[in-house]
């Protein structure tokens, strides 16, 4: 007798353990679009996942670790579902964040100078007759 072997399917508890993951975040990815090609249905309707679902999951948690959004995550997830490797389309994203954190970083430091000059010149107590017309003499006398 010939059975064919039907794949392990995992229950979301399972999905959950081993991922580590919130059962009500994998529902959202679910949702999403995220896990399509790794969820099916059972006839009462619960979702019944793949175990390549785990390897997907952690995919999703490291590109979210590495600053993607899950917009650009399920970008590159349908590249990858057509059968193709999406890492140019990954190294392009991570580029584009760089250049983000980049600008980031000279924003900060632009507004850290301020704030250090505006430390250096603080006048302790400055004059009462101020207190009429302005909240904070140091930070609106600028």
């Amino acid at each position: 007798m010939n059975a064919v072997k039907t794949p392990l399917l995992l229950r979301i508890g399972e999905v959950s353990a081993q991922s580590s993951l919130p059962i009500k975040t994998i529902r959202y990815y679910d949702e999403i679009g995220l896990l399509s090609p790794a969820v099916e249905r059972s006839q009462a309707g619960y979702r019944l996942f793949r175990p390549l679902v785990i390897e997907r999951l952690g995919f999703i948690k490291r590109a979210q670790s590495l600053g993607l959004s899950l917009t650009e995550v399920k970008d590159i997830l349908e590249v990858h579902d057509q059968g193709q490797l999406p890492c140019d389309r990954v190294k392009q994203q991570i580029h584009g964040k760089v250049q983000t954190i980049d600008q980031q970083i000279r924003q900060l430091q632009a507004l850290r100078a301020e704030l250090q000059d505006l430390l250096n010149d603080w006048q302790e107590e400055p004059s009462a007759h101020l207190a009429e017309t302005l909240i904070c003499p140091n930070i609106e006398t600028l």
